[in-house]
This record gives C-alpha cells, sequence and structure tokens, in this order.
C-alpha cells in the first residue's frame, strides 16, 4: 500500500513540477550591453547574468518588471 502511495505521489510530483517553473520570470543583464531585461527562463549563456538579488525569482512579470526599476545594475547611466 505504502509503494503504492508513494509511487502515485512521485508521478504527480513529476508532471506538477513543470507548471510551477512556467511562472518563474528572471531579471538579467547582457553582459555587453549591460542592457537589463526580464527573461522567462534562467539564462544558460555566459553574456547574460541574473541580477536580482541573490538570484531571486519572481512569480510575475510585472514584479520582475518593478524589481528591474530599483537594481542598481540595471539603472540608466
Amino acid at each position: 500500500m505504502n509503494l503504492k502511495l508513494l509511487a502515485a505521489a512521485a508521478i504527480i510530483a513529476a508532471f506538477s513540477a513543470p507548471a510551477f517553473a512556467a511562472n518563474s520570470y528572471y531579471v538579467v543583464q547582457d553582459s555587453t550591453t549591460k542592457k537589463c531585461t526580464v527573461a522567462h527562463e534562467k539564462p544558460m549563456t555566459t553574456t547574460s547574468v541574473v541580477v536580482s538579488p541573490a538570484g531571486k525569482v519572481y512569480t510575475t512579470e510585472a514584479d520582475a518588471e518593478a524589481a528591474m526599476k530599483t537594481i542598481t545594475a540595471c539603472e540608466s547611466k
């Protein structure tokens, strides 16, 4: 009985994890242009870096846009 319950929980977790990841927004900065943008995925290239405090992940695009205005690395020069 416990094995069936554990297997069912694992299957549910496997299918629900991508749904939670779909609402992830990052404030990233292009290393060459120093321009900040909001990305839906964590950057995997060396030319873009996450600049939000402690690599914070935002749940809405509006939150990420608002945070981008407060991050010193993203301020217009």
